[in-house]
């Protein structure tokens, strides 16, 4: 059996002219929590959907525990449960009738059952729900089941396409305390976000931007990227302070941040004369200094320099 939870070369799908997904390759190992990360349109359900075998790749290829997705998808598929950003259960079934049409659907024997639904009751809160018809749920808890069914076979491997999308801040939380729940358990978690705070929780990230992957690291690693090039200056006029940064020689990038401005910097420029020139224009400056880059930053440096 391969090292590798899943193996991804070349990824690469087209929709007529459109090129959705550019050559994307990226490992997965075993019981790592996994993030595929970008905005809307980046390429992270189409990616997310070649690998679970939904969809069929133009080129490339992946493997799931050393399964072609391309040559074997059913033998692929039968390592892996795949959640989709929309809610794809069966709204005029209860949620006990939902989770017992998959464990029948997967072949969970029936003497496992119950010990597996009592185990995802207690991390999901559905228990007191289960005579609730799926369709009267609220969408944190529709995301709930769908995650309670995607895991009633106890799978290797877990995709999830943006699973926190559209639901509200609590249950958006308890759905990220399930995943780190199935992580520490051993699986193997794949999940896309566009929420960089969520990014924040995974082990290891791969960021695309317009299908095509631009960094692939730890997200410390990825945040050491701009150490000593980034400063936020706080100005009276932050969208003048950003128009006059954006032309000014040795800047590589000037972003509103807030109520501030994130200026990245070409290596050896002083960032003092550049706060010089902001003042001279006639914008107040008040606190200015270098600070630690979120992952906001990181995206955004990386997809400047991708478009470039």
């Amino acid at each position: 059996m391969t090292a590798l939870a899943v193996s991804a070369r070349a990824l690469t799908r087209s929709f007529g002219s459109t090129l959705a997904v550019d050559r994307v390759s990226f490992d997965v190992q075993p019981g790592e929590l996994f993030g595929l990360v970008g905005p809307d349109g980046a390429g992270k359900t189409t990616t997310l959907r070649m690998l679970s075998g939904v969809m069929r790749p133009t080129s490339g290829d992946a493997t799931i525990l050393g399964v072609s997705v391309t040559r074997d998808p059913a033998a692929a598929q039968s390592h892996l449960s795949y959640v989709a950003q929309r809610f794809g259960l069966y709204g005029d079934l209860t949620v006990r009738e939902n989770i017992d049409f998959y464990a029948d659907l997967y072949g969970v024997p029936t003497a496992d059952r119950a010990r597996r639904i009592d185990r995802l009751y207690a991390f999901s809160g559905l228990g007191p729900f289960e005579r609730r018809l799926a369709g009267a749920l609220s969408g944190g808890m529709k995301q709930k089941l769908s995650l309670c069914s995607a895991l009633i076979h106890e799978p290797a491997l877990l995709v999830l396409d943006e699973p926190t999308f559209g639901v509200d801040p609590i249950s958006r939380r308890d759905l990220w305390l399930i995943i780190h729940e199935m992580v520490a358990r051993g699986m193997t978690v794949v999940v896309s976000t566009a929420y960089m705070d969520e990014a924040e929780r995974c082990d290891r990230l791969a960021m695309l931007h317009h299908g095509r992957l631009v960094a692939a690291d730890t997200p410390a690693a990825l945040q050491r990227r701009l150490e000593g090039r980034l400063f936020e200056l706080h100005v009276d006029r932050p969208r003048a302070a950003r128009d006059i940064l954006r032309t000014a020689t040795g800047v590589r990038r000037a972003t509103l941040f807030g109520d501030a401005v994130h200026v990245t910097l070409h290596p050896g420029v002083a960032w003092e004369l550049l706060v010089a020139q902001v003042r001279d224009r006639g914008v107040h400056v008040g606190d200015a200094g270098p600070v630690e880059a979120s992952l906001e930053d990181i995206f955004m440096e990386l997809g400047a320099t991708d478009a470039t």
